[in-house]
């Protein structure tokens, strides 16, 4: 499924770490590069070169913390936002293909379970409450 994603998210020129990026920022406007290499499970490094990319593209912008001048802020752009929401319906796409070959109460199943799963092993990497019905494309 990594492999998909990866494929997809390409003629979106986007890698699987800026589509998480854009897509935490959109959620939690504000959010550090750090802040989201913790909720993503990547490393500083990998969330660092991908928001520096995005950033570089006019799809993420920094500003400054009002009180802490090393932390840097990130807010996502109109077009970094509409991209985002591209990606989302992409990822979408490939999820109801992957599960396709499942009836409808074992998708139902499915999903219910790994959004479990996630919630013990890394309740941050969740979308906010309200977007968690919908599939967010997001690890």
């Amino acid at each position: 499924m990594g492999t998909r994603l990866e494929r997809a998210l390409r003629s979106l020129d986007l890698t699987a770490a800026q589509h998480n990026a854009l897509q935490h920022v959109g959620w939690t406007p504000g959010i550090s590069a750090a802040e989201i290499a913790r909720r993503t499970g990547l490393t500083p490094q990998s969330t660092g070169a991908a928001v520096n990319a995005l950033v570089d593209r006019g799809l993420l912008a920094r500003c400054e913390h009002p009180s802490n001048r090393r932390t840097v802020q990130l807010t996502i752009t109109d077009s970094g936002a509409k991209l985002a929401d591209r990606a989302r319906e992409l990822v979408e796409r490939l999820d109801t293909e992957a599960l396709a070959v499942l009836a409808p109460v074992e998708q139902a199943a499915i999903h219910s379970l790994l959004l479990r799963v996630l919630a013990e092993l890394n309740p941050d990497a969740l979308p906010p409450q309200d977007l968690r019905g919908a599939d967010s494309g997001v690890a």
